[in-house]
């Protein structure tokens, strides 16, 4: 589908909004990375566009580790850490035997049970409480270590992790700037050796994006405090559900 960096103007802008919106969603509103995964996924491909996402994302990981890096709760991503690597390996071996159809089509489940945990999210508020406990954070690890292999779909599962732990916004922000690196550099190998979705050249468009990566970032950094988060969620989630549909539909 990319043949190199031989891509349409279509492609080019697909690309670029989608590494803005990468870089943003690193700094500030993590759940925002769902509206370009299914967008990526009807234009490249479910598999392939996986393998262009990841390696973007990893690219805005580094830049928010950056910034956030003293904040991070260690015992948090250390509890979830086995459970999330269990999560990454069953997704890997699901997403080794699907086409590219089934692929698809579960990207987009997925993306669609992320949105409905942001909206139960939104509507409980600070009324939402999970215990804190070993099961919760192996359900929490599996799911966002699944998501996120199958779909790059992990943020909406972590996030409603940690404010249900009763995180700060900072504290929130580094422990989830730490614990992707970690989840999307442990997915880089089963990526590459396993689904063999991460070539060169693609690889060569997720660097020629870290500009863009990093403008999105820094608006991230800039807007965080001032954004009227719950309406701009609210605009994300109904334009990734109208994206995430049209997967299922094809």
């Amino acid at each position: 589908m990319i043949g190199g960096l031989d891509l349409s103007l279509w492609q080019w802008v697909i690309v670029v909004f989608a590494a803005l919106v990468v870089g943003f969603s690193k700094t500030a509103i993590s759940g925002t990375v769902l509206l370009v995964v299914p967008v990526m996924a009807g234009i490249f491909g479910g598999k392939a566009s996986t393998g262009i996402l990841l390696t973007m994302l990893l690219i805005g990981d580094v830049f928010a580790v950056r910034y956030y890096h003293r904040h991070a709760d260690w015992g948090k991503i250390a509890r979830l850490m086995p459970f999330t690597v269990l999560g990454i390996v069953t997704g890997a071996i699901t997403g080794k035997y699907m086409n590219d159809r089934q692929f698809l089509i579960t990207i987009a489940i997925s993306v669609l049970f992320c949105l409905g945990l942001l909206l139960y999210l939104e509507r409980k508020g600070n009324d939402v409480k999970i215990p804190n406990g070993i099961v919760v954070s192996a359900i929490a690890g599996l799911l966002s270590g699944f998501t996120s292999m199958i779909g790059n779909a992990a943020a909406p599962i972590f996030s409603v992790y940690l404010l249900a732990m009763g995180f700060t916004k900072n504290n929130f922000m580094g422990t989830s700037a730490w614990f992707y690196l970690l989840l999307n550099a442990l997915k880089m190998p089963f990526q590459i050796f396993l689904w063999h979705n991460i070539t060169f050249a693609g690889f060569k468009l997720a660097l020629v994006m870290i500009v863009p990566i990093l403008i999105g970032a820094t608006i991230g950094i800039f807007t965080l405090k001032r954004l009227n988060e719950r309406v701009f969620r609210y605009i994300i989630m109904i334009m990734t559900a109208f994206a995430a549909v049209k997967l299922l539909i094809g």
